[in-house]
């Protein structure tokens, strides 16, 4: 049976009363996104046609997940709240603080022993507050999600971008920072500006060589990385119908790197099947029967022009394998010939030394049998890997069930690693180099989402490409970037020419899912009675003290910290990979505040001009002088300004280092918004041409910040050090409630001074 039927079914009951009065209410036929929207309005915001892309709105979800990285923050903040209990279903998944270097056991045990104490902390908290905790091991939280806790027509929240890859169960499911999981687990209402829709129709079928994953890097191809800001992507059509329940989860997930709010399929009988051999027929059965309220009304699908904002049509028949990279994952190359010359163009290099399988992109079941349909094709065509290779399974169930069908061993004939059931590499925790900075240029292929510099191995000159798992196979098996499966041949062991066939898998196991410990424990009945300790010298734990609010007197005489040139994603913000250890110590990560931003002035990383002492410092270095000296400071920076991870520390650690202002062209959604929950102030450039007047020698003002006001721009002032000076209007998307959050310090503090906490 499944977690939390009673509130899974209760949802369902109240279905068709709901859509009936939204129906009333707007006038018009609904698309999905729309009704799940609509039907978890929260008291505070009444029925009625919200704009999109301009009205703000208040929700109230149905669960929350949190990762073990993000987990630390959102619960040290939870703490403060004055909660006794979450109020709505909370979990954590312990899958990133885990590094693959040896292998599954040896890996799993080393993050134990070095990880215990926030493991523990996080257990404790999860028992003392009512949230489910799932042990290191246990599987990467999106995977976990899709298989226990994802239901047709439900909205939730995490604290991870990704937390979208539960769209592929038919979800509103949205990444945020952990102040907006404290809110929906203090039984707050939760807020969103009301998204804009963009429908994707799908025709067709995939056959050959193509997957699921090359819908979405085709996408991303069309979009960019900042095409679906603000907008929630539905996919719809026979080809969506064509597709597994998982390949529509690895669509979904990889939204987050067009920015999308988030992406989501209508109910059918590929999620009915999912949700059957997940042993959740009981969730099936309540489905199918309000199934019309589970997919949009025909007509928005007849017509989608009409009712969505913004419409891309795929034939899949058509679409073919596709490689999206290197440092970004919008820039897409046909496998074969067209990579043959791009890289040639641009100097990638062809040879491939790794080829990683997993993430909670790829790592289910479907995805570990087609990939593995190509490795037993090498082993049994007396072919080995050119490359190394890697396997993350994506949960306990993905992999004790892998390995009883035999599928695991496959890969190992094949000389691959079996990681941990957890991120790895695909968020920095890969063991690859003793020394990653001065590591040699290098290419890798793998099945994950992300590609940014340094990404996975801390290797600037590691170029990361992204594939779909069998490509990916097919790619580490040939040992070349442009090796093209479907028209190319290999030479074996034997000297004879040899070609792969299609890849082949199996939607759901053939002998049914089985494992023999999930690795979850629920928590107390009564947690009243639990202690939550942190140890006050602890260089990994820190509890929190409440951010003091900006003032005007902070707000003149600013000192610039960085003018950051182009692309400025969380990871240059607020890095992972080492730095992860720190993500429960605001104090220690702070150590890496934009320090992998580019400085305009000079184009190096993690050095700028302190003007309190005349020297070149690095970034945290700089933000403490002047906080030491009294002095507040400002970041200026581009387009899309935090694209990437939901990682609030890339908010939080600036507002730590006394950083009162993020003046930019545009920012990345979830970024903005942790700017603003952290009670500082996330402005954009009214005209995008005056962030060239910006001088590193500046002194900067913002003299009308205590008459911030909704729809009203602010002045900022640059007195220049040759005596001259500019100003210029900046625009915010500040309603009053983030202004009070502002006033208040933080939405943290607003939430406290409204419960009466001290």
């Amino acid at each position: 049976m499944a977690f939390d039927i009673d509130m899974i079914k209760a949802h369902y009951e109240a279905l068709p009363s709901k859509i009936a009065a939204i129906k009333a209410a707007l006038q018009r036929p609904l698309t999905l996104s729309e009704k799940i929207l609509y039907s978890h309005l929260h008291a505070e915001s009444p029925l009625q046609n919200y704009s999109r892309g301009k009205d703000y709105v208040f929700y109230s979800p149905d669960r929350v997940a949190m990762q073990d990285a993000t987990a630390q923050m959102a619960l040290l903040q939870f703490m403060m709240a004055g909660k006794s209990k979450v109020a709505v279903p909370s979990t954590v998944h312990c899958d990133h603080l885990i590094q693959a270097k040896i292998g599954a056991d040896a890996d799993l045990q080393h993050a134990i022993n070095t990880s215990n104490e926030v493991f523990n902390f996080l257990e404790s908290v999860s028992d003392k507050y009512g949230i489910g905790f799932w042990k290191p091991g246990a599987g990467i939280i999106h995977q976990v999600v899709l298989e226990n806790y994802a239901f047709p027509g439900g909205m939730m929240i995490g604290t991870d971008s990704h937390t979208v890859n539960a769209g592929g169960l038919g979800m509103v499911a949205i990444g945020v920072g952990g102040a907006d999981a404290v809110d929906v687990m203090a039984g707050m209402a939760w807020e969103l500006k009301n998204p804009k829709l963009i429908g994707v129709k799908l025709t067709g079928k995939l056959s050959g060589w193509s997957a699921p994953k090359d819908v979405i890097l085709r996408v991303a191809d069309i979009l960019t990385v900042k095409g679906g800001t603000g907008a929630i992507v539905e996919y719809f059509g026979e080809g969506a119908k064509n597709l597994s329940c998982t390949g529509k989860g690895t669509i979904c997930n990889m939204g987050a790197e067009i920015g999308a709010t988030t992406s989501t399929f209508g109910y059918d009988e590929s999620m009915d099947r999912y949700l059957r051999a997940t042993d959740r027929s009981d969730i099936a059965d309540a489905a199918n029967a309000v199934n019309e309220h589970l997919t949009a009304d025909p007509e928005c699908y007849a017509d989608p022009e009409k009712y969505f904002d913004q419409v891309i049509e795929i034939n899949l028949s058509e679409l073919q394998p596709k490689i999206n990279g290197p440092f970004t994952p919008d820039l897409s190359t046909n496998a074969g010939r067209d990579m043959t010359t791009k890289a040639t163009e641009n100097d990638w290099p062809l040879d491939v030394e790794w080829g990683l399988i997993g993430s909670c992109t790829n790592s289910s079941y479907e995805d570990l049998s087609r990939a593995a349909s190509i490795a037993k094709q090498a082993v049994d065509k007396g072919l080995s890997t050119k490359a190394e290779f890697g396997i993350n399974p994506g949960s306990e169930q993905v992999r004790y069930t892998a390995a009883r069908d035999g599928i695991l061993q496959v890969f190992e004939d094949l000389n691959a690693k079996i990681f941990t059931n957890a991120c790895g590499p695909c968020i920095g925790q890969w063991a690859r180099y003793n020394d990653p900075m001065n590591a040699p240029k290098n290419s890798i292929i793998h099945s994950f989402n992300r590609n940014f510099s340094k990404r996975a191995d801390g290797n600037p000159n590691t170029h990361a490409f992204v594939a779909s798992p069998e490509l990916v196979a097919a790619i580490a098996i040939a040992g070349r970037l442009d090796f093209n499966p479907a028209t190319d041949t290999l030479t074996n062991d034997k000297g004879e020419e040899v070609k792969l066939d299609e890849p082949t898998g199996f939607e759901l196991p053939p002998n049914g899912f089985a494992v023999e410990d999930r690795g979850y424990n629920a928590p107390a009945e009564d947690g009243s009675k639990i202690n939550v300790n942190v140890n006050p010298e602890s260089n990994r734990l820190q509890l929190l003290t409440p951010f003091k609010p900006i003032t005007q007197d902070s707000m003149n005489g600013m000192k610039l910290l960085i003018k950051v040139k182009g692309k400025c994603t969380t990871d240059h913000i607020s890095m992972a990979g080492p730095w992860l250890k720190y993500r429960g110590h605001l104090e220690n990560i702070s150590d890496n505040c934009y320090t992998g931003a580019i400085n305009f002035f000079n184009d190096e990383a993690n050095k700028v001009l302190n003007l309190q002492t005349g020297e070149f410092m690095a970034v945290p270095d700089s933000a403490r002088a002047y906080q030491g000296a009294g002095i507040a400071t400002v970041v200026f920076g581009e387009e899309n300004l935090g694209e990437g991870s939901s990682r609030e520390h890339a908010a939080m650690e600036p507002r730590f280092l006394g950083v009162n202002a993020v003046i930019v062209k545009s920012f990345a959604r979830i970024h903005e918004t942790n700017l603003k929950k952290q009670g500082m102030l996330a402005l954009t450039f009214a005209d995008k041409s005056d962030y060239d007047k910006v001088r590193q020698d500046d002194t900067v003002s913002i003299p009308d910040f205590s008459e911030m006001a909704p729809n009203k721009t602010l002045t900022v002032v640059l007195d220049h050090a040759d005596g001259t000076s500019d100003s210029f209007e900046v625009n915010h998307s500040y309603n009053q409630a983030q202004i009070d959050w502002v006033r208040a310090g933080s939405a943290l503090n607003k939430i406290r001074q409204d419960a009466g906490v001290a």
